[in-house]
């Protein structure tokens, strides 16, 4: 069968909103073929299927959603991952 599945991260080393990157990385059949970086702004394709969506994309509202990501996700919940590694630690 075919997998389709997407990993998203939240990369931080303070809780300062410019010092956190979100990245959703696409996967397909174990391949990563596209990724959404905060810290670029902008979808990149990593094969020619990602490439093609990585300029439809960034010209569309997906590109939108996804800047809005880090604050909304990464910088509201960087506390509750500081917390949990910390008592894990």
């Amino acid at each position: 069968g075919f997998r389709y599945y997407v990993v998203g991260s939240c990369e931080f080393n303070s809780s300062k909103l410019n010092d956190i990157e979100s990245t959703p990385s696409y996967y397909y059949n174990k391949l990563e073929y596209i990724r959404f970086s905060s810290s670029v702004g902008k979808y990149v394709g990593y094969t020619e299927h990602g490439i093609k969506n990585a300029e439809r994309w960034n010209n569309g509202p997906e590109v939108i959603t996804s800047r809005g990501e880090k604050e909304r996700y990464c910088f509201r919940n960087v506390g509750v991952f500081t917390e949990s590694a910390l008592t894990k630690s």
